[in-house]
């Protein structure tokens, strides 16, 4: 397996590229905008294609790559569902798996840092966002956090997790690259209360201040995806309204992009073309005249859109 942690020092952010084989595949995690230039170069030399790029949360410290990397490599974008992020390729909840050649992610759902954070189980590692880093936990108290589900997702979720379980955080701001959730049971500061409500008057009595880019950070990152009006603009976006008006013209053909378990879990749109993201991107594939679905099957769902089960 291809395994890389890479740091941005600006924000003190790891994030993670992962693939089965030179050759294949790839996954990115919680990546940066200003490291792109890097990953793209090193994706170049390990000679891997990325098809999916994951953010744990929406991010408050640093821009997400998560856009920028949709542009240059046609990757899936994926977080939770629970994201304020305007346009995300793939969303998913927990149980879930994101997969791609050779490697399986577990989803998890561990609100707490915000109401948005996720955990990855891949075998041996776990990849914790916020909420579980090395010898701290993450902050509780903007984006719809909350002491008392942080203290949740760590406690009755991660440390239930077997001991030797490798912990990789999105953050570090200390030096530490890995732990185990064995070490931080034992050896993390905060984890050594006797009780949620002790947790939760640590927490909210850390006082501490704003991240320096969150004006920033925050607002960038929820529009991380396509500017929806200037592709209005441009005709290349539709309302789910407007799509299911046109739905029944000759000249309309719907293709549904989400992967197989996107369609067994949401439900299957009659009539329409599947052809999953990963493998298509609609100009090669010689559909020239193509316009998005804003919102995508949500938006699809809460303006009536038929939807068969999956």
């Amino acid at each position: 397996m291809i395994f890389r942690q890479l740091f941005d020092s600006v924000s003190g952010t790891y994030s993670y590229l992962l693939a089965s084989r030179a050759g294949g595949e790839a996954l990115i995690l919680d990546p940066v905008l200003e490291k792109v230039d890097r990953y793209c170069q090193l994706l170049r030399e390990l000679d891997l294609k990325l098809v999916k790029a994951v953010d744990t949360h929406l991010h408050a410290d640093h821009v997400t790559g998560l856009g920028e990397l949709r542009n240059r490599t046609h990757c899936v974008t994926v977080m939770g569902e629970q994201s304020k992020a305007d346009v995300v390729s793939m969303r998913v909840s927990e149980g879930d798996m994101v997969t791609i050649e050779g490697i399986t992610l577990d989803v998890m759902y561990t609100p707490g840092h915000t109401d948005d954070s996720y955990s990855f189980l891949m075998g041996d590692r776990v990849f914790t966002g916020d909420t579980l880093l090395i010898r701290g936990t993450g902050r509780t108290d903007f984006q719809n956090g909350s002491a008392r589900a942080q203290y949740d997702s760590i406690f009755n979720r991660l440390l239930k997790l077997p001991d030797e379980t490798l912990v990789f955080p999105a953050h570090d701001y200390k030096g530490d690259t890995v732990s185990t959730i064995g070490e931080e049971r034992r050896h993390n500061p905060r984890l050594q209360v006797r009780s949620v409500d002790e947790y939760v008057e640590l927490m909210n009595n850390l006082k501490l201040p704003n991240p320096r880019m969150m004006d920033v950070a925050v607002p960038a990152n929820m529009h991380v995806g396509l500017h929806q009006d200037d592709l209005a603009r441009e005709g290349l976006s539709f309302t789910a309204r407007e799509a299911i008006e046109r739905l029944g013209r000759p000249e309309i053909l719907l293709v549904d992009l989400r992967e197989t378990n996107e369609r067994l879990k949401h439900g299957t749109l009659a009539g329409a073309l599947h052809a999953p993201y990963p493998a298509i991107a609609a100009k090669q594939a010689g559909l020239a005249n193509t316009a998005h679905i804003a919102g995508g099957i949500d938006a699809w769902k809460k303006a009536g859109g038929p939807v068969l089960p999956g």
